[in-house]
Formats: structure tokens, sequence, C-alpha cells
């Protein structure tokens, strides 16, 4: 039997260099947070416009439209992975570490969507509509969970508020459950707490 011992040093030289690498790093993730906030909140606003009847297509358009949209930022997330791919540069740990946690992220809200999907499938009446309700609201508690861990990396305090409005975006999305306006709300959300500060992240970046 071998004993494997820890490196109390190395641990703390590591915490060490991750936070004295977290003031001074660009986020090199903005893009696909910009992608994400533009072509979901799009999806969002595409969602009102037919749910308040200002487009003429039935409801069961919608698992269609989100699916669309999923594919359309998978597509889009390849391209900027490989764009920053080809790029190189170093990448830092604080990077490292926030881009592990977006991705958790995604893969967590698309497992939610899906498993939210098989319920819908499942029960087949309208008792599954208080959890889809519920989405757009769960998706904003994990994008606070990302901003948070981001703005402890990079020692941000913009990205804090981010995080806390993204939370507080949460139960008051979930006030306007029932309502087409709830899919108005939550595109702005998008567009304001993702997209918007994606762009600026982008261009913090390069400068």
């Amino acid at each position: 039997m071998t004993e494997t011992t820890e490196d109390p040093a190395a641990d703390i030289a590591w915490m060490r260099r991750l936070a004295e690498e977290g003031s001074d790093t660009p986020f090199r993730g903005a893009s696909t947070l910009m992608a994400a906030g533009l072509i979901f909140g799009a999806a969002s606003l595409l969602h009102w416009s037919v749910a308040s009847g200002l487009i003429a297509l039935p409801p069961a358009v919608f698992g269609g439209l989100w699916g669309i949209a999923t594919l359309v930022f998978l597509a889009t997330l390849t391209v900027l992975t490989v764009r920053r791919r080809n790029e190189g540069g170093v990448v830092t740990l604080a990077n490292r570490a926030s881009g592990a946690v977006w991705s958790g992220v995604g893969i967590g809200i698309f497992f939610l969507g899906t498993s939210m999907a098989v319920v819908g499938a499942r029960l087949g009446d309208g008792s599954a509509l208080t959890v889809i309700w519920l989405l757009p609201s769960v998706i904003m508690v994990f994008y606070g969970l990302g901003w948070a861990v981001t703005a402890s990396m990079l020692k941000s305090r913009p990205l804090w508020w981010l995080a806390a409005g993204s939370f507080l975006a949460a139960p008051l999305l979930a006030a306007l459950a029932g309502q087409a306006t709830l899919y108005l709300a939550y595109a702005a959300a998008l567009f304001v707490l993702m997209a918007l500060p994606g762009f600026l992240l982008m261009r913090a970046a390069r400068r």
C-alpha cells in the first residue's frame, strides 16, 4: 500500500498565484457570454411575441424555437472555442478556473432544460407548466453563481454587482410566472446581465 501526502506549501503557492493574477487578468470567455445573452435573449423575445399574440404561431413552436437557439449557440461556441485556441496566448489560473465554472454552468443549464422537457413529456398536462415557468429563474441563479465565482477569481467589484443582479432577477422573474411578460423580462435580463457585460469585457480584454 502506498501513501499519498499532500503538500500544503504547494497549495498555498497555487492560491497565492491565483490571487495575484486575478486583479490584472482579462476575462477570455467574454465572447461566449455575449453570444449566450444575444442568442437566448432573441429566442426569449420571439417566445414573448408568439405568447402575446404579436406573431400568429401555435404554442407548439416553443420547443422548436428553444431547440434551434440551443443549436445556434452550440455552433457559435464551437467557432469561438477554435478561434481562442488558435489565438494562443497565456491562459492564467484565474481564467482557467472561471472558464471551468462557466462550462459547468452551461452544462448544468443544458441538463436542467433536458430534464424539464422530460417532465413535460412525462406528465403531459398543465401540471408540468409549474416546473417550466420556473426555468428562467433557475437559469438566472446559475448565472449568478457563474458571475460570483468569476468576480472572486478576477477580484472585480462590478462583476459582484452582476452576480447580485442575476440572483435578484430570479424571484422577480418568478413573480411573472403564467404571463407572457415573463419572457420579455427574461430577454431583458439576458441582454443586460449577459450580453452587455460580455461585450464590455471583450473590449476590456482587447485593450
